[in-house]
């Protein structure tokens, strides 16, 4: 089974303004004639991690990493004005553009395969092709499964602790009650949800605990930031029109496109991965029969790494 690369360091950091408040930061790592690949971190407002670069082998890939609008070491943090993802698709051109990039591999997971299947379905012309895992579709029926029921029988003691925080009156609609106590004003209560939102995240994205996962989203930057943004995106649809992902699917053409799901993913199932996989037919399925969602479990790490290597033969002309 193969593992992660071993780690590497940047050979350029730098940030980028766009709109009119936020700042994004912006790395690169591997070979800067390499086959240029755009990392797509998930949340929406996780941000980007050092294990997200090793999954590249530094001498076929060209590896950029951003933390999108309020997220990781992008400004403001949590910022949720300016921030849909209309918004993110124009900043991962102005990244494009910036970098001086005719195409690029997009490689995303979960809110991550969203954002990248978004972007390509109006940018086919700029992408090579896609490496997605744990596809999350955003559609109505996704989110009513992980945040008001469904989720919630598979791990019925975890969603005692995310409930408790959300009097009976309100539990009708837990991302909205959840929203106004994110945004609210009572700085105690806003962490004390963000971090009970995060950990109910981390707690249902691995087949085995991983307590290492949980104490990272419940970090408190990394839970405010996540929570805040998942939740604003959630009470607005994600921004986007009802199934628009499925719906444009067509506008993928003939990209080519992998996709790798694990078959115990308990935030976003797998009948989301085998929908995009039917409504995309030059794509690529890949079950892992012993996984759930997170991008660091063994099954999944082999088939992601796998799949680079996959598309670094296809690309190769690309840096010969």
């Amino acid at each position: 089974m193969l593992t992660l690369y071993p780690e590497v360091k940047p050979y350029n950091k730098f940030r980028l303004p766009v709109g009119s408040i936020h700042d994004l930061y912006i790395e690169e790592c591997g070979n800067p004639g390499g086959i240029p690949v755009l990392v797509v971190h998930g949340g929406p407002g996780a941000g980007c991690n050092a294990a997200m670069r090793r999954f590249f082998d530094t001498t076929h890939y060209r590896i950029i990493l951003f933390d999108q609008r309020g997220s990781g070491r992008s400004l403001p943090h949590a910022e949720l004005l300016e921030n849909t993802t209309q918004l993110l698709i124009d900043d991962m051109e102005a990244i494009r553009k910036k970098l001086g990039i005719e195409q690029w591999l997009l490689f995303g997971g979960s809110w991550g395969s969203t954002l990248s299947l978004a972007y390509a379905e109006v940018h086919a012309d700029r992408v090579l092709g896609l490496i997605l895992r744990g596809i999350f579709l955003c559609r109505g029926q996704d989110l009513h499964w992980f945040y008001q029921d469904g989720a919630s029988h598979i791990f019925p003691d975890y969603w005692e602790d995310y409930i408790r925080l959300i009097p009976g009156n309100e539990r009708d609609d837990f991302i909205a009650a959840y929203y106004r106590r994110l945004v609210g004003t009572d700085d105690v209560l806003r962490m004390g949800a963000a971090k009970a939102w995060a950990t109910w995240e981390a707690r249902c994205s691995t087949l085995r605990p991983n307590h290492g996962i949980v104490e990272h989203f419940a970090e408190p930057h990394v839970a405010m930031s996540l929570a805040r943004i998942e939740a604003h995106y959630f009470v607005n649809e994600i921004f986007m029109k009802p199934d628009q992902v499925l719906l444009e699917a067509y506008r993928l053409g003939d990209l080519p496109g992998i996709i790798v799901h694990g078959r115990y993913d308990m935030v976003c199932p797998l009948d989301n991965a085998l929908a995009l996989h039917h409504a995309w037919p030059t794509s690529q399925l890949e079950i892992v029969r012993d996984a759930g969602h997170s991008a660091l479990e063994p099954g999944i790490v082999d088939a992601l790494i796998r799949a680079t290597r996959t598309m670094a033969r296809r690309f190769k002309a690309l840096i010969d």
